[in-house]
């Protein structure tokens, strides 16, 4: 641990040094600079940035490995840990049991449960049109094709965790998530009293009446497939190989890519409506000077479109693309300084921008005449639904002449920003 924690020392400091370089770049261009220079300047910039962005998913990795060897850690040392020790199924717990019975459903199919398996992970489930979860009771056991099982706590859980890595939107700690164990219709009440205040009176004169303007937003769960996953037969046979991360792996990238993009940029025609496409309607949003840049004084000009009261809460944050986020690190303020700054190692800050945490969202528009570049207020007043049941149905003679088998995920999401003042969106004009 001793060297690992030196190893990331180390590659912070290679980060500072990067940055210390970039703008050392930047600092060549004057109003003087010839063309050509310039553009060197700022390629040498961009290099450097892009050397800080590597050893930036070094990290990132690093610290997620460390996160899970301190909770092996915290086990008891008096018991020996998975890999050490046979479980014999006398010793699991149901959970356990479950999660057994799913791995072989996944490698065998229904036909190749035993009957307490079968019972452990109950009647085949399938999805209906309407979106809908019921139970297949009327399917013959050997049929592996007509329907599927929900997935256990935990797969569904680490599903989850993996489909974070492709959009901030699916973060619970960016967002306010909450989970249902069905997809029936929730109304979401909303409500602005930011126009109304308390007053003074005077003696024996009577109070006014201010009406409190609630709103309401309902809450869809629409549904979402990852598509057809094929896999090899001697991959699922192969014993060294754990299929349960295959699939999830790369359902977790599907789902992840299309349900994050939907809660940004989603139009609340038959599917979400997203943060960006949600936020755009605020009145209080700006329009930057220029249609194809962001220049510091519409970086201010946004921050203040935010009431006050809402840039004190710890939720608020910029969102943007990646390659806004590139234009943005080049950005210096009245007294010279940037706007950008690295993460501190030492006060264990994350990077910021004026002061404010920030988010890479690649559904995010990027600048351009029209679009809607960045994103600044409390991302906590956009409530994302998720419905727990996940369902994996398992394809067999679809593909059986590539000895192969298929594996469809669904999954029910919806979003919503509850609090149209509570996320301001700068635009660039037309």
């Amino acid at each position: 641990m001793a060297a690992a924690i030196a190893e990331l020392r180390a590659m912070r400091e290679k980060q500072q040094n990067h940055v210390k370089q970039a703008r050392e770049a930047l600092a060549k261009i004057t109003d003087a600079t010839p063309e050509a220079d310039r553009v060197a300047a700022e390629a040498e910039h961009d290099r450097h940035m892009g050397d800080f962005d590597v050893l930036q998913g070094r990290i990132d990795r690093e610290e997620k490995l460390m996160e899970r060897e301190a909770k092996l850690a915290e086990r008891d040392g008096n018991r020996p840990t998975y890999e050490d020790r046979e479980v014999q199924p006398g010793d699991q717990t149901p959970a356990e049991k479950r999660k057994a019975a799913f791995k072989n459903y996944l490698r065998y199919g229904g036909e190749g449960l035993r009957p307490e398996e079968r019972d452990l992970l109950g009647k085949p489930r399938i999805f209906r049109a309407d979106g809908e979860v019921i139970e297949a009771r009327a399917q013959g056991i050997t049929d592996s094709t007509a329907g599927g099982y929900l997935v256990p706590e935990g797969f569904q859980n680490e599903l989850v965790v993996s489909m974070k890595a492709y959009g901030p939107m699916l973060d619970p700690g960016v967002t306010r998530e909450i989970a249902t164990t069905s997809g029936n219709l929730i109304p979401w009440p909303s409500m602005d009293d930011t126009a109304n205040q308390g007053r003074r009176l005077t003696e024996n004169t009577q109070v006014n009446t201010a009406t409190l303007a609630f709103g309401v937003h309902q809450l869809f769960a629409f549904k979402y497939t990852t598509d057809v996953v094929l896999v090899g037969n001697e991959l699922l046979q192969d014993a060294g190989v754990d299929p349960e991360q295959i699939i999830r792996d790369a359902m977790a990238i599907r789902m992840g890519r299309v349900v994050n993009n939907d809660l940004t940029v989603g139009t609340g025609a038959s599917m979400p409506t997203g943060i960006a496409y949600a936020a755009a309607l605020n009145p209080n949003n700006y329009s930057s000077a220029s249609g194809t840049a962001i220049a510091f004084d519409d970086m201010i000009e946004t921050e203040h479109s935010l009431d006050p009261d809402y840039r004190k809460l710890p939720g608020v944050r910029w969102q943007m693309h990646d390659t806004t986020l590139k234009a943005l690190r080049k950005l210096k303020d009245g007294d010279g300084q940037y706007i950008w700054q690295p993460a501190s190692v030492i006060a264990k800050a994350p990077a910021t921008i004026l002061g404010y945490d920030y988010l890479i969202n690649q559904a995010m528009q990027q600048i351009g005449a029209g679009n809607i570049p960045v994103l600044f207020g409390d991302h906590q007043r956009y409530v994302v639904r998720r419905v727990k049941e996940f369902m994996i149905r398992r394809l067999v003679e679809r593909y059986a002449d590539y000895d192969q088998v298929g594996f469809i995920g669904f999954a029910r999401y919806d979003g919503a920003l509850v609090d149209h003042v509570g996320v301001v969106a700068m635009e660039n004009p037309e």
